[in-house]
C-alpha cells in the first residue's frame, strides 16, 4: 500500500502531499522538500495527545 509524502517550498511555504513513487513536485523553480508526517500521526485531542511525551505534561485538572 503506497504511504503519503510530504512536501514544502522553502522559498514560499508552499505544501504538497502525493502518494509514494510519485515524481518530486516543484515550487517556485526549485524542487520542494520532504518534510516529517508524525504530527499527522498524533492526536490532537486531550484524552489521547501527549499520553507518552516526556516533555512538559499537561493540566489534567487534577489540581484543582
Amino acid at each position: 500500500m503506497p504511504t503519503d509524502i510530504a512536501y514544502q517550498c522553502d522559498k514560499c511555504r508552499g505544501e504538497a502531499i502525493l502518494k509514494e513513487g510519485a515524481e518530486q513536485p516543484e515550487c517556485c523553480g526549485q524542487p520542494m522538500k520532504t518534510i516529517p508526517m508524525d504530527q499527522c500521526t498524533l492526536s490532537s485531542t486531550a484524552e489521547h495527545s501527549r499520553w507518552d511525551m516526556d516533555d512538559e505534561p499537561c493540566d489534567d485538572g487534577r489540581a484543582g
